[in-house]
Parts: structure tokens; C-alpha cells; sequence
């Protein structure tokens, strides 16, 4: 019975945890793929000297990484996908902990450590702990 409630509560605090991250990120993808560089310029100013490009494409990584952490264990179909989600958004927060590192911003590498550390529970959670199972499956 312990080794239930255990598995129920780690897997709602998986839910928890992929449903917030999921939905933050879908949000600031959707922000750095579709707005102007000035409007996010505003609240990132990192932006104004990297290439578009760049930006757009971490946007769009960073919108489908979210839709990734949350559509496939929700709807369990190739709820692996959720994992390899959370491996590639870790990726992206080891990545932008380098790049703000390179130029001096120090402050910013905290948050970045800190968000790769929950995309590292959310990936061994699903894949050891309380995996989703596939419709079917």
C-alpha cells in the first residue's frame, strides 16, 4: 500500500510539474517566435544582439518542447515523447545557461540550472518512476 501512495504521489507531482512548465513554456516559445524583436526586447535584452533566426528557432524549440512535456502523456499516445521533450528542453537550459555565462550574465544562470534540474525529474520520473502507459498498451 506505501509503495502505492507513493507512486500516486510522485506521478501528481509529475503532473504538476510538466502541466506548469509545460504551459510556461509554450507561452514564452510562443512570445520569442511571434513577437517583434522590439516588444521582446523590452523584457529580454539579450535579443536585440542575436540573430532572429536564433531567437525564432529557440522560440519555436521552447513552444513545442511545452507542447511536448504535457499532449503525450495526456493523451497517451507515445507518451515517450514526453521524456525525449524533457531531455531537449534540459538540453536547451544547458545551452542557455553557456550562452547567458558568455556574456557576463551570471544572474540568469541560476534559473537555468534550476528549470534544467526539474526537466531532468520530469524526464527520469517518466521514464522510472510512473511511466504513462500508451493507449492500448
Amino acid at each position: 500500500m506505501t509503495n502505492q501512495k507513493t507512486s500516486k504521489a510522485m506521478n501528481i507531482t509529475l503532473w504538476v510539474v510538466q502541466v506548469l512548465l509545460g504551459l510556461m513554456f509554450i507561452m514564452a516559445g510562443g512570445m520569442k517566435a511571434a513577437q517583434p524583436i522590439a516588444a521582446l526586447a523590452e523584457s529580454l535584452p539579450w535579443v536585440t544582439s542575436t540573430p532572429v533566426g536564433l531567437v525564432r528557432f529557440i522560440g519555436i524549440s521552447e513552444f513545442l518542447g511545452g507542447l511536448g512535456l504535457i499532449l503525450p502523456s495526456a493523451l497517451r499516445i507515445k507518451p515517450s515523447l514526453t521524456v525525449w521533450a524533457a531531455i531537449g528542453l534540459l538540453a536547451v537550459m544547458v545551452l542557455a545557461a553557456i550562452f547567458h555565462a558568455s556574456r557576463g550574465e551570471f544572474s540568469a544562470i541560476g534559473v537555468n540550472a534550476f528549470m534544467a534540474a526539474l526537466f531532468g525529474f520530469i524526464a527520469w520520473g517518466r521514464s522510472k518512476k510512473a511511466p504513462i502507459l500508451a493507449k492500448g498498451a
